[in-house]
């Protein structure tokens, strides 16, 4: 999607318009975004090695079918 040289604040924005959920790594998007009064729910995985992540697969899958919009998530596997 051409993104990779958007700020977080733009990128938040952008993803707003396309998505209901945005999917990061990144634990400090907490404190540079406030999610309230977003369009947009945001899940921070707080690992980023596949295989910790994949026994909760269908975890994460419910995390990101049930949240609403303004919610700020954190999974810890």
């Amino acid at each position: 999607m051409n993104w990779s040289d958007l700020s977080n604040c733009d990128l938040i924005a952008a993803a707003e318009a396309n998505f209901d959920v945005r999917i990061t790594t990144d634990p400090g998007l907490r404190y540079q975004q406030n999610p309230n009064n977003r369009k947009l729910a945001i899940l921070v995985l707080t690992s980023t090695a596949w295989p910790k992540l994949l026994p909760h697969a269908n975890q994460i899958v419910k995390i990101v079918s049930t949240v609403t919009a303004g919610q700020f998530l954190e999974f810890q596997p």
